[in-house]
């Protein structure tokens, strides 16, 4: 992946989070296979936390449970402003124009006398994206738990439920197990990932976790999802 963004043009920093041992394995590939990267590579490891606090979203990890040290990652855009009332605004008298826009950007306008609180024409925060990415791992309490009300929940699916003694012998999840996780976690939707290559058709796979969990895709090469607040 690495020489590919050298390939693609990238020169900005890329930074890499991963649990302990991660920084000796990017440096052992990189001694065998040389990467030649055209740009700065910085590769941090982490436990289970916060990872990242920006303005704008919030990346959290959690342990998994794969018989090694493996992390689940949750990303979470903050509280989005509330949606601005044109009816309202017309209502209490306020022009259309700069006004508006100061609403928008500020507690109150001030209009001859009167004091207009924004709180007045604009709605209540609305609640950012929440997408988990839970790979490598058996279905446990803290994957729960960081997925809490996900909208979009992407998770181990390794084998089919015929196999559930296979993918506790691994350190993976069937694809039943997946939706279980969905369901106590109340996320919103479910994309099973990681389908062991012996299934040439993982169909089944996505028909057995339909039945607990209907919104359910199964993950293919190149797919799109737009994720948002109104799935």
């Amino acid at each position: 992946m690495l020489h590919s963004l050298s390939f693609m043009g990238r020169t900005r920093e890329l930074e890499i989070y991963g649990p302990k041992g991660i920084v000796e394995f990017i440096v052992s590939i990189n001694r065998v296979v040389k990467f030649n990267s055209q740009f700065p590579l910085r590769v941090r490891e982490i436990r289970a936390g916060g990872i990242i606090n920006d303005p704008e979203y919030v990346i959290k990890a959690a342990r998994a449970e794969h018989g090694i040290e493996c992390l689940a990652y949750a990303f979470e855009e903050k509280n989005r402003p509330g949606r601005f009332d044109p009816a309202k605004a017309r209502k209490l008298g306020i022009p259309e124009g700069p006004l508006w826009k100061k609403l928008q950007t500020s507690n109150y306008v001030k209009i001859g006398g009167r004091k207009i609180s924004s709180k007045a024409v604009i709605g209540p925060p609305r609640p950012g994206v929440k997408i988990t990415y839970a790979v490598d791992t058996r279905p446990c309490p803290s994957v729960v738990k960081l997925a809490k009300h996900s909208d979009l929940l992407i998770h181990d699916s390794s084998f089919e439920q015929s196999s559930t003694q296979k993918a506790k012998e691994y350190g993976h999840s069937t694809s039943t197990e997946a939706a279980r996780v969905a369901v106590r976690s109340k996320s919103r939707k479910l994309v099973l990932f990681h389908i062991s290559a012996k299934y040439i058709d993982a169909t089944p796979l996505l028909t057995q976790a339909r039945r607990i969990f209907r919104k359910t895709l199964l993950s293919q090469d190149m797919t799109t999802l737009h994720v948002s607040r109104n799935l």
